[in-house]
């Protein structure tokens, strides 16, 4: 398993090259209005401070995995900034609310650390899928070299939050494990239609129809809740992570 010092580590890393690189924001066109909105929600999604995350993080008495945690978090503003200026660029905004991000937002703060870190995922997963499509589905430069780098970085926040959550539910008897898992099945399952509806014209524009997204997704989610849950899980890793499990040219109906 993977140790929060090496993540940690690997945290610093990217924040190294992220303060190296020399950004450019080149003039672009306008956004089809449908990714524009569906930007604006992400981008909003990304924009939190992690208060919460922190301070539950911060009474698990682990000083490595809280500097990996404010280091998550940094990666995770950054998300934010960078959409901010996809908007910008396009000559768009962003917004300040959304119902979904209030709900989403309301879950994990309501709960401790281990189902916070189980409600984070849900949006972690979605998001593999998302910043691909993203990345993959238009022709605006700017868009797709900022969607591919979310992406990467999301591919590393992946093995991150298993490796707490695997920890997390060890102790836990073999029936409180599968409770767990078939809940988290339903909040991820429930997640991921709420956003192919919402994100829908969206994603069509991008060359992925909602039955597509709600299956990508689905799958990349069943080895990652079978390692958190199982007695002997097989460790995800983040090389697991960046193939996706995802077949090329699956059916688009």
């Amino acid at each position: 398993m993977t140790t929060y010092a090496e993540h940690v580590e690997d945290f610093e890393k990217h924040r190294r090259l992220r303060a190296e690189l020399v950004e450019s924001w080149p003039l672009t066109g306008p956004l089809d209005p449908a990714v524009v909105r569906s930007i604006q929600r992400f981008q909003l999604g990304e924009d939190g401070d992690g208060a919460t995350l922190l301070a539950n993080s911060a009474k698990a008495g682990e000083p490595d995995y809280v500097a990996a945690v404010r280091l998550f978090e940094a990666e995770e503003q950054n998300h934010a900034r960078l959409l901010r200026n996809v908007l910008a660029c396009a000559g768009e905004g962003t917004i300040s609310r959304h119902w979904t991000e209030t709900v989403f937002a309301g879950v994990r703060r309501a709960m401790g650390l281990r189902l916070e870190l189980m409600t984070l995922m849900l949006a972690e997963v979605v998001a593999l899928r998302y910043y691909r499509a993203l990345r993959d589905g238009t022709s605006n430069r700017l868009l797709t070299d900022v969607a591919g780098g979310i992406l990467a970085d999301e591919r590393r926040h992946v093995p991150f939050h298993v490796d707490r959550l695997r920890a997390g539910f060890a102790h836990t008897p073999a029936l409180g494990r599968r409770a767990g898992a078939a809940f988290w099945w339903f909040l991820m399952t429930g997640t991921t239609l709420v956003v192919a509806v919402d994100h829908g014209p969206a994603l069509r524009h991008l060359g992925v129809s909602r039955r597509r997204f709600v299956r990508d997704v689905l799958r990349l989610f069943r080895p990652l809740a079978r390692d958190v849950f199982a007695a002997r899980p097989k460790q995800w890793s983040a090389q697991e992570a960046a193939a996706d499990r995802v077949p090329v040219g699956a059916d688009n109906r």
